[in-house]
């Protein structure tokens, strides 16, 4: 990783002396990891990344090898660890002398490979097992876990950053709850309830991995018995009609929305009309559709792409048809919502950028879709959201509407379904209710943007809304 070295005031040194080091300087904010040296203490530095507090370290010579080596000296802490305390360790170090100095480093290296692993190699670790390829129920070699970097991110940014130096057998319950407080609180960033309960599901994961015969890294998981984190409140944002309306028209307008691809628009509209994730519909492949021309529609998602990892036969609509038939146009690519960079789909994150705008280092470069038409923000599961919320509103039993959205319903008219029946007996894909759903959402869309529906004289036609 790069190393950069902060500047020094107009008139002092080059570009590459260093400064005096304060403890003002260790808490700011930074866009790239960045080391800052001490002048008042020659070889002691503070490392700052984007997420994770700062960190001392002290470069020196190593009089026995010739070979300049870095000991980690501990973390910045306001009230246990500062700048001062740092210094006074560096002098203390200097005082035993060149040679005594490499060997106490080098024994506490020894010391620690004697001890066990430390919390960022068994992170290191842990990460090569998810990502290893293994063979998936369709046949398919992908990695053993298919979220392996969500979960990677959530260990390298928030555990390993604050515990990473530390012996795992040598992590105690306190830490992973004080790393848990912290992270609400903002220490690594926005405060959030959510990051802390990512956290704790990655590193209790980590842990009782690390625990399992054969490894023996851990003897328990410190991941148990935490205090309870505060309750996340479930976002409800549902688009009105009118916001409908302005959203429908405002993605074909090609003047004002010139910065976004056509086919990111035309996604968005489907997500609205199907009610699939984003990530299911994103790579949707030419292959995966079937009877376009015909009376039973369908879009086949594979089951790599679907949440609950179980193949999705989504019925569609006339209106969702016109969608995908525009994204086909003139296109020679085996992907529906191809790239413009190539045969390839849409990046994951390309709706909800679309949507919120692009922003780099805190400003905007590409203002949003939601800016640009003048909406209350949101995101593209909120569209989802509001498909269910018209189709319950045009009178659809919530099971039926459950199964478009590929969530499980656990009652249908007031009566419990058990689990099994669901899981091992009832393999039904309810296609006809499905169909029901979908076909009463296009034409309540249709009703709500004005628009008719495909060979009907608009001023004779009245559409039809489900029962």
């Amino acid at each position: 990783m790069e190393t950069t070295i902060a500047a020094a005031p107009l008139g002092k040194r080059g570009r590459k002396s260093s400064v005096i080091l304060t403890d003002r300087l260790c808490e700011k904010r930074v866009t790239e990891r960045t080391k800052i040296y001490d002048r008042k203490c020659p070889g002691l530095y503070v490392s700052i990344t984007t997420a994770g507090p700062a960190t001392f370290s002290f470069k020196f010579t190593d009089r026995t090898t010739g070979k300049q080596r870095t000991g980690w000296l501990g973390v910045y802490n306001p009230e246990t660890f500062t700048v001062e305390d740092a210094r006074s360790k560096v002098y203390g170090l200097k005082g035993m002398g060149g040679a005594a100095l490499g060997e106490t480093f080098r024994d506490q290296k020894a010391k620690a490979a004697q001890n066990g692993k430390t919390v960022a190699e068994i992170i290191e670790e842990r990460i090569d097992w998810m990502k290893t390829p293994v063979r998936k129920p369709d046949g398919e070699m992908r990695p053993r876990l298919e979220a392996w970097e969500n979960t990677a991110s959530q260990l390298r940014r928030l555990l390993g950053a604050r515990l990473g130096k530390k012996l795992a057998r040598e992590v105690t319950k306190n830490d992973i709850a004080t790393l848990s407080n912290d992270i609400v609180a903002g220490a690594f960033g926005k405060p959030s309830v959510s990051n802390a309960r990512h956290m704790r599901k990655a590193a209790s994961s980590l842990f009782n991995w690390a625990a399992e015969a054969g490894r023996d890294y851990v003897s328990a998981s410190p991941c148990i018995n935490l205090p309870k984190l505060d309750p996340e409140h479930p976002r409800t944002r549902v688009l009105s009609e009118d916001e409908i309306r302005v959203f429908w028209h405002g993605l074909d307008d090609d003047v004002l929305l010139a910065s976004w691809d056509r086919r990111t628009r035309l996604a968005l509209k489907f997500e609205l009309v199907t009610m699939l994730r984003s990530s299911e519909l994103l790579g949707a492949r030419r292959d995966e559709l079937a009877d376009l021309d015909g009376d039973n529609p369908r879009f086949d998602v594979p089951l790599k792409r679907v949440k609950k990892r179980r193949v999705i036969q989504q019925p569609l609509s006339d209106l969702a048809v016109e969608i995908v038939k525009e994204a086909l146009r003139g296109s020679n690519k085996q992907f529906v919502f191809a790239s413009p960079l190539g045969d390839q789909p849409l990046h994951r994150k390309a709706m909800a950028d679309a949507l919120r705008g692009d922003k780099r280092k805190g400003k905007v470069r590409t203002r949003g879709i939601c800016a640009l038409l003048g909406l209350k923000p949101f995101t593209p599961h909120d569209l989802r959201r509001t498909a269910a919320t018209l189709a319950g509103d045009l009178g659809f039993d919530d099971a039926w509407i459950a199964k478009c959205l590929d969530h499980a319903p656990s009652k249908k008219s007031e009566v419990v379904v058990p689990t099994v029946t669901g899981k091992v007996y009832n393999h039904s894909k309810r296609m006809k209710e499905k169909r029901a759903v979908l076909d009463g959402l296009a034409a309540e869309l249709r009703r709500i943007v004005g628009a008719p529906a495909p060979g009907i004289d608009p001023e004779k036609h009245q559409p039809r809304l489900a029962a």
